[in-house]
């Protein structure tokens, strides 16, 4: 299996939207999301990816054999965050998650939040083993964060950590 990482060019961004549908829809199991008057989720921040103010903001697409398998968003600012992590179902439980990450993590050091749902249980477990892993224990979990409030009002848990440099 060859895993590979694109920068999302803005030429790609209408392929990178379609499969942010794709995500929002899984996900609206979690936070019971409607769709628009279009039938479309919508992803209000796509566009800040490829403005002149972007350069904190990198959108990957995860390619496996050469084929679409998903794609992270990463904004960086105070802490680098994870905006949007995606791998589809097809690959998901073959450890490509954990590839993606060790990318990610060997790449972008520094402060880090990684924020979710309690109510994705896959998730939490994913994200809780991952930092642990990569910070030895040395992170900090928040509960109930009035930051990340999702649509049903659902109060988020956040991980802070630091990937060293």
């Amino acid at each position: 299996m060859d895993i590979t990482f694109v920068l999302v060019s803005k030429d790609e961004k209408e392929i990178l939207r379609n499969l942010l549908e794709k995500y929002l829809y899984e996900f609206s199991q979690y936070d019971d999301a409607d769709v628009n008057h279009m039938g479309f989720y919508g992803y209000d921040y796509l566009d800040y990816y490829w403005t002149d103010n972007n350069e904190n903001r990198f959108a990957y697409f995860i390619k496996i054999d050469e084929k679409l398998a998903g794609f992270f968003m990463i904004r960086e600012h105070e802490n680098s965050g994870m905006a949007e992590f995606f791998i589809m179902n097809k690959y998901r439980r073959l450890g490509v998650g954990t590839y993606v990450m060790e990318f990610i993590f060997n790449k972008y050091k520094g402060k880090w939040q990684i924020g979710y749902t309690p109510r994705n249980k896959v998730a939490k477990i994913f994200w809780n083993k991952i930092v642990e892993k990569y910070t030895n224990g040395k992170y900090t979990l928040v509960k109930g964060n009035p930051k990340h409030k999702y649509k049903d009002n659902t109060l988020g848990e956040e991980l802070i950590f630091e990937i060293k440099k």
